[in-house]
């Protein structure tokens, strides 16, 4: 491991007394180290996923991350990414705290030998006259072709005749956006005018599975500006399988390697696993055949009989509507 981590140093250019300032760790974002949410209303609850990926030979540990706004909090989905592993960096941002334009920088330092730190910008401009009641569109867990949906007030208050102009939503958005007007008060001497809109979300049935995060642009007579209206969820699988994913795992030729996998129906279905499609070449996997249950547990067993990349995707099949779930395997087999 002493020698791989040299290695690292060495292509990296710098040795293990090199300043803590340079900037290798950006990489591990891919290039999407920034996101602007534009103009937001008072209220609103900004979310983000960064993605990350370890493209290095060696594990790498979160060490440390801050920001310089107490009104951003960064969470990863994990404090170790072994090499070629992925994971994610969530944000948080308390629409309530923005007043103007706001940046905030988030460090992420990882180590702990070699330490990098990678900076992120997220900015934003916050409006304190428009107010968002509840602070944004969370449709939560969503069984898949079910639809959902979720609705929002959108509320103005000042000097201004204020209105909003049109829905500006992204075409690969699965949301359907409704906006109506439902109330007004025309700004008078020494009265500030009043509008309310309540935005109904709707979820399509065709949504695929897995968490989503739109903004919704809602377009305004105020310059031209666009408020972003949050909206979040996910859409659950009629299958579930978790783990999902084998990875960033290095094998002899011989070694075994077991991993249960727990696999879930929605909606408390029950079901009975068939088969399993991929197995060969040293991986098998076990299950209690012709038992229906809510839930199952599968045991995936590789020992690999070859050098090389051990790379494949099982398919495990029920008679749940011929629904299946699938575990990807991405293994390293040493001589």
């Amino acid at each position: 491991m002493r020698i791989v981590l040299l290695t690292l140093a060495a292509w990296l250019g710098f040795t293990a007394a090199a300043p803590a300032q340079s900037m290798w760790a950006d990489k591990l974002f891919q290039g999407n180290t920034a996101k602007d949410f534009g103009v937001v209303p008072f209220g609103a609850q900004l979310t983000y996923r960064f993605p990350m990926k370890n493209i290095y030979a060696v594990p790498l540990e979160i060490t440390n991350v801050r920001s310089s706004c107490g009104c951003l909090t960064a969470t990863p989905s994990t404090k170790v990414l072994k090499p070629q592993e992925t994971g994610y960096l969530d944000i948080n941002i308390d629409g309530r705290r923005l007043n103007g334009p706001k940046a905030v920088n988030v460090l992420v330092t990882v180590g702990p030998e070699f330490i990098s730190t990678a900076t992120l910008r997220v900015t934003a401009t916050g409006r304190t006259d428009v107010v968002l009641n509840p602070g944004e569109i969370n449709f939560g867990m969503v069984p898949r072709g079910t639809g959902a949906t979720q609705a929002i007030d959108i509320e103005y208050a000042g000097s201004h005749d204020w209105r909003i102009l049109e829905v500006v939503n992204d075409p690969k958005s699965p949301i359907e956006v409704k906006l109506s007007e439902t109330f007004r008060q025309a700004p008078r001497l020494r009265r500030a005018g009043k509008v309310r809109y309540r935005l109904e979300a709707t979820l399509k049935s065709t949504a695929p599975d897995g968490p989503f995060r739109f903004q919704i642009g809602l377009k305004t007579n105020d310059q031209g500006q666009i408020l972003s209206v949050p909206a979040e969820g996910t859409v659950q699988a009629a299958l579930t399988a978790s783990p999902d994913t084998v990875n960033g795992v290095s094998l002899k030729v011989g070694q075994a390697l077991t991993r249960k996998i727990f696999v879930r129906g929605s909606g408390n279905r029950p079901f009975r696993v068939t088969a399993v499609d991929g197995q060969g070449d040293g991986v098998t996997v076990q299950f209690e055949q012709g038992r229906t249950a809510t839930t199952h547990f599968l045991t995936v067993q590789c020992q690999p009989q070859r050098a090389g990349a051990l790379q494949r995707q099982l398919v495990i099949r029920t008679d749940l509507d011929k629904e299946t779930a699938t575990v990807a395997l991405d293994i390293n087999v040493t001589p």
